[in-house]
């Protein structure tokens, strides 16, 4: 049986990751954000053990590849049964194979699955999985960067970080993931907190001028500043 997190009848989001390691991915939703959110019945978050959907008495999930060649192969059997088992009791508005070669994670990525209803995240490992999985099962592929980990299980913990807190409720503050970098595909500005003085490094003035027009406008100006200085591409889709 999947190991289910949570049971919210006022669900938002339901995301179900299909993995042969599901114990590596437990600790990440036992504590901090991401266990309020869970408890506070805003997401639910269910891992389905691949292993459990293996047609031999071994629950093996790989073999190797057709045609020779190192490393081994993730079977299609087993996530296809798993993804139809999932798929018979909800519909799925995405189902989502995690991949170095799939498209790159961002945050306007991230904006637009916090909106969907109920996601599937298939974690890779050893060389990848069949490519009929891919062609016929997966509606889409991400990356999280240009660069290969040893499965997906990490992949998809990032991706459900970023994803469940901007589900309303999940931050304290509803306007504070509206304030992250590359939100407007702008970097966030600078940010201070107490003491205002320290060593004789001192905190702008204008951000204790009370003003809130000109502290906003100076965010503004620091906000493309910043953006020019460490990632000038960004400045280029606004131009788009």
């Amino acid at each position: 049986m999947p190991n289910l997190f949570y049971f919210n009848q006022k669900l938002i989001v339901r995301i179900d990751i299909i993995t042969v390691l599901p114990d590596l991915l437990q600790s990440t939703f036992e504590s901090s954000i991401l266990k309020r959110a869970i408890d506070n019945n805003l997401v639910e978050v269910h891992f389905h053990n691949l292993r459990e959907y293996a047609s031999n008495k071994y629950r093996q999930t790989d073999d190797y590849q057709f045609g020779g060649g190192s490393g081994m192969v993730m079977m299609i059997e087993p996530i296809d049964k798993c993804i139809s088992a999932l798929k018979s009791e909800r519909d799925y508005d995405e189902v989502i194979y995690m991949t170095p070669d799939g498209d790159p994670f961002n945050q306007q990525t991230a904006n637009e699955l916090s909106l969907k209803e109920n996601l599937i995240l298939l974690c890779g490992h050893y060389k990848g999985v069949d490519q009929r999985v891919r062609d016929h099962l997966i509606t889409r592929e991400i990356s999280i960067g240009d660069f290969v980990l040893t499965g997906g299980e990490l992949a998809a913990a990032v991706v459900c970080d970023a994803v469940i807190r901007l589900i309303p409720g999940v931050l304290g503050d509803e306007t504070s993931a509206l304030t992250d970098s590359f939100q407007d595909n702008l970097l966030a500005p600078p940010i201070y907190t107490r003491p205002a003085t320290y060593k004789g490094w001192k905190v702008p003035e204008i951000l204790l001028s009370g003003n809130a027009q000109k502290i906003e406008n100076w965010r503004e100006e620091q906000a493309l500043k910043h953006t020019k200085a460490r990632r000038p591409d960004l400045l280029k889709k606004l131009e788009d």
